[in-house]
């Protein structure tokens, strides 16, 4: 299993959210897309926002990269 989890993801990301209507991210494929998108800036070279060792992976680089308020997930506004 995944630690942290999807949910407690979404609590980190909408933590600074004043209200549900105002979220941040309302799923748990808003968080595997831009986690993803993180890996993938990653692998293409850009630096990590934490500590990489030796043998980790891009996508677990990115999920602790939100999960210790490195990055930050915005709201596309139309």
């Amino acid at each position: 299993m995944m630690h942290p989890s999807y949910s407690e993801l979404m609590d980190i990301i909408n933590q600074e959210s004043e209200s549900e209507e105002n979220q941040v991210v309302n799923s748990r494929y808003a968080v595997v897309m831009a986690t993803a998108k993180r890996a993938r800036e990653i692998v293409n070279g850009q630096p990590a926002a934490v500590d990489m060792q030796e043998g980790d992976k891009p996508l677990s680089v990115a999920v602790e990269e939100i999960e210790e308020g490195k990055m930050k997930i915005v709201k596309n506004e139309e």
